[in-house]
């Protein structure tokens, strides 16, 4: 963008700051000890708290409360969001950003307050603001900008139980190479293509990752006790053995459970976009997309066999199709 298109796009997007994305939203439930089980057993979280009636009746909670962590879930759209997302001022937002090519995104960050226990039979009401739209910035995913939205969550009675930050960035992929060469050639380059999000690579797994380059799919294993264990880590959870070797698999297995990705589209990311967990030969599980065939032909149990290939410039994964 030229200086004058840029002075005109930051004034069109800061307008909307200060100001709220819709009216309130009250949850499509109110808390309820269902939705508390569904989402403890989900998170492995067995705090007898909030499940078990007489536990908590005697504990200092004096009853069933909700996990915290669920402040935000009692208010949120559901699968409906990928399906029918009804239009607000933060969609509006996004797709005016999407308009001048900053189509990427990106949840950076987000803090949330806790004022109080939430319990079965409340009722919890969202109100959210855009608060604050950052300069524009330079980021290892490209030139973008940082949105920030300000949630109040209030209960039945209109008292406040909780507060949450988040914010998210809006980039234009490569946008800095595309810039320099326009610059230089007097011409309007188009982006590289973006690519997938690069895993993390720390003293824990950089050697999974390496051997993944190099085309082998490798399994950490135990030297005290033998066990296999993926994904890797310093420590045996058998026998607490720090001493380790691997083996390579075979790439051969089942699929133990699946999901379709539908929202919202990543850039870089091949849609439509099937992940599963896979359950190998050799005994361990790990997650990985499925290649090679439509989502309505997946099945828990379908066999599948592993490739490790290149899937964009940058990276290289292990994908799996049917066997």
């Amino acid at each position: 963008m030229t200086p004058e298109e840029t002075r005109d796009f930051e004034a069109k997007i800061r307008a909307y700051v200060g100001r709220e994305v819709g009216a309130p939203t009250r949850g499509k439930d109110d808390v309820n000890p269902a939705m508390i089980r569904h989402w403890t057993e989900v998170t492995g979280d067995e705090s007898p708290v909030y499940c078990d009636q007489a536990f908590a009746a005697k504990s200092s909670k004096g009853g069933i409360i909700a996990p915290p962590t669920m402040l935000q879930i009692w208010s949120m759209e559901g699968y409906a969001m990928c399906q029918r997302p009804e239009m607000d001022l933060q969609r509006e937002l996004h797709k005016i950003f999407d308009a001048h090519g900053f189509v990427g995104v990106l949840g950076t960050n987000t803090s949330t307050d806790f004022y109080r226990d939430l319990r079965p039979g409340d009722q919890v009401t969202a109100h959210t603001v855009i608060d604050n739209i950052s300069e524009r910035k330079t980021t290892a995913r490209g030139v973008g900008y940082f949105i920030e939205t300000v949630t109040k969550f209030t209960d039945q009675h209109g008292a406040d139980v909780g507060r949450q930050v988040f914010r998210v960035l809006k980039f234009m992929p490569n946008a800095e190479t595309a810039e320099a060469k326009a610059s230089t050639a007097g011409a309007a380059d188009k982006p590289a293509p973006p690519t997938r999000i690069q895993a993390p690579r720390g003293h824990d797994n950089a050697w999974w990752w390496e051997a993944i380059d190099q085309g082998k799919l490798m399994i950490q294993r135990c030297k005290g006790c033998g066990t296999l264990r993926h994904p890797p880590r310093p420590m045996c959870g058998d026998c607490n053995s720090t001493e380790w070797d691997a083996i390579e698999s075979s790439l051969e297995g089942e699929v133990y459970s699946f999901t379709e990705l539908h929202y919202p589209k990543f850039p870089g990311y091949p849609y439509p976009l099937l992940c599963a967990v896979v359950q190998l030969r050799e005994g361990t599980r790990l997650i990985a997309n499925l290649a090679g065939c439509e989502p309505e032909q997946v099945f828990i149990g379908m066999k599948v066999r592993g490739k490790v290939e290149r899937v964009d410039d940058k990276t290289v994964l292990p994908n799996f199709y049917p066997a």
